[in-house]
C-alpha cells in the first residue's frame, strides 16, 4: 500500500464570537428569614471552631463555605474575604478578617429580619459555613494506613497555594519558622503557582499538630512505588550488528530507574544517561525497570524485532535516573527530581517526548482536585510544549477487591479501589492503560490438558492489573492503551503469575546471565509503546507541537473488539478502561488512498469559533456498494494552564462539533453570537453512530470521536472548534490559545478508492481560490 504525507487543512475565514449562555440563576429562598437563621447558626458554630486552628502567617480565620452552584469568586466581593480554594461538593475555602466576620454578621442579621442585604444573591445561594478540620486535612494514604511505625517518619504537607506573592512569601516564612519551633525537620519543598508542598520528618505528636495548622491543606504519606520486577529472560543469538540511528533522529527521554547503557541493543542509540538522585547521581540501572521501559520506547514491539532478528533504532534514547535501586525515590520530593530531569534534557537536547512509567500507590485519584506530580506535568507540558506519557498505575488488589480475580473480572477494574494513580489524572499528558497480548501462560503451555491455571484476560482485553478512569470532571482517562501483559490464576492455590504473559524487552543482566531480553508485566510497559509512536511521529512531522502529536495518536486509536465485546459495547465502561483505544500504527505516520489524514495547528480567542469544511469527494458517498463502511474521525488537543484550587482545573476549555449544513454561511450564522436561536435554529451534531459524544469527550484536553457513514449524505460537513474559558481562567490564558485538529477519512472497504488524490485535489482548488481572494484584497 503506497503511503503519502498527511495533508494540511486550512480553516475557513470566518471567526465568530460565541453566543453567550444565560446568566446563572439564583433561587430566592421560600422563607428568607429562616434561611438567614440557618446561615447565622452555622456561621457562629464555624467561627467558634476556627479557634482550634494553630499557626498561620496572619490572624485571619479559615472558613469552609458551602456555596453550591455560586461562582467562588463572588464571595470575594465581601470586604476582607480572600478566596483560597474551590473544593469538590460545592465548597469554597476562604480567609476572613475581623471586618469580614462583622460584615457577615450584619448581612445575616438583615436576612433573619427578612430583608435583602447587599449582594443578596450571594447570601441566597450560600448554604452554610463550616471549618477545615483535621479530618479534611488527612490525605488518602494516611487515612488508609494511619501514622507510620517508628519514632520518626516522613510526611508530605501541602499548604494553601496563596496567589499573592507577598502573602505566599509570608506564608512560607511563617510555616518554616513554625516547623523549626516545633522541632519538625524540613527535608524538601516545591513552590509552583498553585502547588506548595513540604516534605518533613516528624513524630506522631508533631503530625497531629500539622493536622491542626491553619495553613495546611493536606497531610499525607510520601509516594510508594510498588514496582516489583519479576524478570523472565530468553536468549537471542546471532543478531546482526545494531546500527546507530540517523543523526537527526528524534529523542525520547526515559525517566525511570536508570539504564544499562552498555547493553548492545541500547548502546548505539543512547545519547545521554544522567542521575538525578542525591548524593552520587549515579545513572546505572540496578533495578532493571528503566532498561525494560527504555527497550520498548526505543524499538516499540521488541518481540516483533526479536522474531525478525532485526533491531534497527530509528530514535535516540536519553535516560534520567529518578528512582533508586529499589525503584523508589530519595528524601527529596519526586516533583523536584522530575522537574530537574525534564529541564535538563529539554535544555541540552531539545527533548520533547518524555516517558515516565511511575505511579504513586499512595495517591489514587478518587475525585476532586488534581495535584502533586500530575499538576507539575500539566504545568511543564504547557511551559515547554513537551509530551509526557504516563501509565495508569498497577492494581494489586485490596483485602476486599476483588473477591476472586477471575470471577470478578473485569467488574473490579471499574470500582473505586482500582482508580488511577498519580500522575495519571494529569490532563495535558497522555495516560496509557494496559491490555493483554497473550492469554496462554507458561503452565498452560506446559500442561495443555490441565485446566487448573487460567489467564484472567483474553487477548486485547484490559489487563487484570490495569487501572481505570475517569479524571477530573469526568475527563476520559486513560486516553490510550497498549500491550502491557496479563496474569494467570491457579484455581487451586489462587496464586497469580505472569510468566510468558508479559511484555518482552531488554534485560539489564545481559552480562551476568548472557540473556539480552527479559519479560515483565505491568502498565509501566504499556506506556513506552505510546512514547515510541510519539517519537516516530516526529520523524514525519519534525515541527509538530505536542498538541498535534496527541491529536494524531488518539485519532488513530480504536477500542479493541475484544474489549468492546467484554463490556457489551457499554461506551462508558469502554471509555473508563481503554479510553479511545489502541493506536493503529499502520495509519499513524502516513496517509493512503483508502485513509486520508488532514492536520491543522491554529490559535483561537476566548468565546470564538473556528470552522473547517471537510473536503469529501463524491466517490466517498456514491462509488461502489452503498452498504460499505466509511468513517470520519475528528480529534482535537489543547494544553491549558491549570490551577489546583479550582474544581474546573483547566483555565481554558476547547471543544469541537461535527455538523452538517448546506453552506458555510449557514454554519457561521448558526454559531454567530448575534443570531438569536429564534431566528436561526441550531444545527445538531452529525446524527450518526459515533464513538464518543461531545458531553463526554469535551471534558478532556485531547478529544476524539469517530462517525460511521453507511449511506450517502445530502449536506456538506464542517468541524466547528469552540473556545470557552471560565472567568477565573482569563488572566492565566493567552489571548490566542493554540490547539491542533486532526480529521481522518476512511474508506477501507473500497478496493478502487482514490481518496487521497481526490481530497488533495479539492484542497488545491480551495488554495487557488484563497490566493485569488488575497490578490483582490
Amino acid at each position: 500500500m503506497e503511503a503519502y504525507q498527511h495533508l494540511m487543512i486550512e480553516r475557513e475565514q470566518p471567526v465568530n464570537p460565541r453566543r453567550p449562555g444565560p446568566p446563572p440563576r439564583v433561587n430566592v429562598p421560600d422563607d428568607i428569614a429562616a434561611h438567614g437563621r440557618r446561615l447565622y447558626e452555622t456561621f457562629s458554630a464555624a467561627k467558634e471552631t476556627t479557634r482550634e486552628d494553630i499557626g498561620g502567617f496572619d490572624d485571619r480565620r479559615l472558613f469552609k463555605l458551602q456555596i453550591g452552584t455560586l461562582t467562588p469568586d463572588a464571595i470575594e466581593s465581601i470586604p476582607g474575604i480572600e478566596l483560597v480554594s474551590q473544593e469538590e461538593g460545592g465548597y469554597a475555602l476562604a480567609f476572613a478578617n475581623e471586618k469580614a466576620m462583622e460584615e457577615f454578621e450584619a448581612r445575616l442579621s438583615k436576612l433573619m429580619r427578612g430583608e435583602a442585604p447587599t449582594r443578596k444573591e450571594i447570601f441566597y445561594a450560600l448554604q452554610g459555613f463550616d471549618h477545615w478540620t483535621p479530618d479534611d486535612r488527612t490525605g488518602w494514604a494516611l487515612r488508609r494506613d494511619g501514622m507510620p511505625p517508628g519514632d520518626m517518619f516522613m510526611l508530605d504537607i501541602e499548604l494553601w497555594p496563596i496567589s499573592r506573592s507577598d502573602e505566599r512569601t509570608s506564608l512560607r516564612t511563617a510555616f518554616e519558622r513554625w516547623l523549626t519551633a516545633q522541632g519538625i525537620e524540613r527535608l524538601d519543598y516545591i513552590d509552583f503557582d498553585s502547588l506548595l508542598v513540604y516534605r518533613v520528618r516528624s513524630t506522631v505528636a508533631q503530625a497531629e499538630q500539622l493536622l491542626h495548622h491553619r495553613d495546611v491543606r493536606t497531610v499525607d504519606l510520601p509516594p510508594r512505588f510498588g514496582l516489583e520486577p519479576h524478570l523472565l529472560t530468553m536468549d537471542i543469538q546471532d543478531l546482526p550488528a545494531v546500527p546507530s540511528p540517523p543523526e537527526d533522529a528524534p529523542i525520547v527521554a526515559v525517566l525511570d530507574s536508570g539504564i544499562a547503557g552498555g547493553h548492545p541493543l541500547i548502546g548505539p542509540a543512547l545519547g545521554d544517561a544522567q542521575g538525578f538522585l542525591l548524593p552520587d547521581k549515579a545513572h546505572h540501572d540496578d533495578d532493571g525497570h528503566g532498561t525494560h521501559v527504555a527497550g520498548i520506547a526505543l524499538y516499540g514491539d521488541v518481540e516483533e524485532c526479536a522474531q525478525a532478528k532485526a533491531f534497527v533504532p530509528l530514535l535516540r534514547i536519553v535516560s534520567g535516573r529518578i528512582l533508586d535501586d529499589r525503584a523508589a525515590g530519595d528524601r527529596r520530593l519526586i516533583e523536584n527530581i522530575v522537574a530537574e530531569a525534564v529541564r535538563y534534557f529539554h535544555s541540552e537536547y531539545g527533548c520533547r517526548i518524555f516517558n515516565l512509567s511511575y505511579g504513586d500507590e499512595n495517591k489514587p485519584y478518587l475525585g476532586g482536585h488534581v495535584r502533586g506530580l500530575a499538576y507539575l506535568l500539566d504545568q511543564l507540558s504547557r511551559e515547554l510544549d513537551v509530551l509526557f506519557v504516563v501509565p495508569t498505575g498497577n492494581f494489586k488488589g485490596t483485602d476486599e477487591v476483588p473477591g476472586d480475580w477471575k470471577d470478578d473480572f473485569p467488574d473490579y477494574l471499574l470500582t473505586e479501589a482500582a482508580r488511577l494513580l498519580d500522575p495519571a489524572p494529569a490532563l495535558n499528558v497522555l495516560t496509557v492503560g494496559s491490555v493483554a497480548r497473550w492469554d496462554q501462560s507458561h503452565y498452560a503451555r506446559r500442561y495443555p490438558e490441565d485446566p487448573r491455571e487460567v489467564s484472567i484476560a483474553q487477548r486485547e482485553q484490559p489487563s487484570p492489573f490495569t487501572r481505570c478512569g475517569l479524571s477530573i470532571k469526568g475527563a476520559v482517562k486513560p486516553e490510550l492503551v497498549a500491550y502491557g501483559g496479563n496474569w494467570a490464576l491457579h484455581q487451586g492455590t489462587k496464586n497469580l503469575n505472569s510468566r510468558k504473559l508479559g511484555e518482552l524487552s531488554l534485560s539489564k543482566d545481559f552480562v551476568a546471565d548472557g540473556r539480552l531480553l527479559a519479560e515483565e508485566a505491568g502498565t509501566s510497559f504499556a506506556a513506552p509503546h505510546v512514547a515510541h509512536y510519539a517519537g516516530r511521529l516526529l520523524i514525519e512531522l519534525p515541527n509538530a507541537g505536542s498538541n498535534l502529536i496527541r491529536a494524531l495518536l488518539v485519532a488513530n486509536a480504536v477500542a479493541p473488539p475484544a474489549t468492546r465485546e467484554l463490556f457489551s459495547n457499554d461506551r462508558d465502561k469502554i471509555a473508563q478502561s481503554v479510553g479511545y483505544g489502541m493506536v493503529q500504527s499502520d495509519t499513524l505516520y502516513r496517509s493512503s488512498e483508502e485513509q486520508v489524514t488532514l492536520i491543522a495547528e491554529a490559535t483561537l480567542r476566548n468565546k470564538h469559533h473556528h470552522f473547517y469544511e471537510i473536503p469529501i469527494p463524491e466517490s466517498f458517498y456514491n462509488a461502489g456498494k452503498r452498504s460499505r463502511r466509511r468513517e470520519i474521525a475528528v480529534a482535537l488537543a489543547h494544553c491549558p494552564s491549570v490551577r489546583t484550587t479550582r474544581i474546573d482545573y483547566k483555565a481554558s476549555s476547547f471543544q469541537f462539533r461535527l455538523v452538517e449544513a448546506d453552506s458555510l454561511d449557514q454554519v457561521v450564522a448558526t454559531f454567530n453570537a448575534a443570531t438569536s436561536k429564534d431566528d436561526f435554529p441550531n444545527i445538531a451534531e452529525l446524527n450518526l453512530d459515533q464513538t464518543c459524544k461531545n458531553q463526554y469527550r469535551s471534558k478532556g484536553t485531547v478529544q476524539c470521536s469517530t462517525w460511521t457513514i453507511k449511506r450517502p449524505r445530502g449536506h456538506r460537513i464542517f468541524v466547528v472548534v469552540t473556545r470557552k474559558d471560565p472567568a477565573w481562567g482569563e488572566s492565566l490564558s493567552l489571548e490566542e490559545e493554540p490547539y491542533a485538529v486532526v480529521i481522518r477519512l476512511m474508506d477501507r472497504e473500497n478496493e478502487e478508492a482514490r481518496l487521497y488524490a481526490e481530497v488533495r485535489a479539492q484542497l488545491q482548488v480551495r488554495e487557488r481560490e484563497r490566493a485569488r481572494q488575497r490578490a483582490r484584497a
